[in-house]
């Protein structure tokens, strides 16, 4: 390959780590609980105290043990969408560690993702950026990397840059068989973006 290879990925529609935890969440065993009572009393007794679950929130401990009770059945949206992300991020920790390695060294990962994409190559190519919508499954080692990163607390524009290396070798590249000297992979205006193991 010629040159110095970049991928540009900008409007992400949605954060990249999102996208991965969901796709993890798929492969759960049993639903993470639903109400908010149960979910407090999940974290709760996850966190060992309400203290550490006020904190993790930036809720009044007070709040969380009247949660706790089912005292507050309906919390600020704001507040109820922080509960859900938290809960599910710590649910079935040995299934989402399966699925993360399985997906890292024998199943890959599928992304389905459509946005305006092009790239730099030679003069002479088509390389006018179109809106496409690519289902591609990427090779363990970039769920490797994805997870990896996610895990290391990588920006969302560092999981995009690594899933658009992915795109760039599978879908244009194709391994390696062609598009050898393509320099520039350009991935804007996403409108859809999807993760699947």
């Amino acid at each position: 390959m010629r040159g110095c290879v970049r991928v540009v990925c900008s409007d992400w529609c949605g954060p990249g780590g999102d996208g991965l935890d969901a796709a993890v969440q798929k492969a759960f065993t049993r639903p993470a609980p639903k109400s908010a009572g149960a979910q407090m009393r999940y974290l709760v007794k996850q966190l060992k105290g309400t203290k550490p679950v006020a904190q993790m929130l930036r809720i009044s401990q007070r709040t969380v043990e009247r949660s706790v009770k089912d005292q507050i059945k309906k919390p600020r949206p704001d507040l109820a969408v922080r509960l859900e992300r938290k809960v599910k991020k710590r649910w079935q920790p040995q299934v989402r560690a399966r699925a993360r390695q399985q997906a890292a060294t024998t199943g890959g990962i599928v992304i389905d993702a459509r946005a305006r994409i092009g790239y730099t190559a030679p003069i002479g190519s088509t390389d006018e950026d179109r809106l496409r919508h690519l289902t591609v499954a990427l090779p363990p080692h970039y769920s490797a990397r994805l997870f990896e990163a996610q895990e290391a607390g990588a920006s969302d524009a560092r999981l995009q840059e690594i899933a658009a290396e992915g795109l760039k070798e599978v879908y244009f590249q194709d391994g390696g068989r062609r598009a050898g000297s393509l320099e520039e992979v350009r991935f804007t205006d996403i409108e859809h973006l999807e993760f699947d193991l």
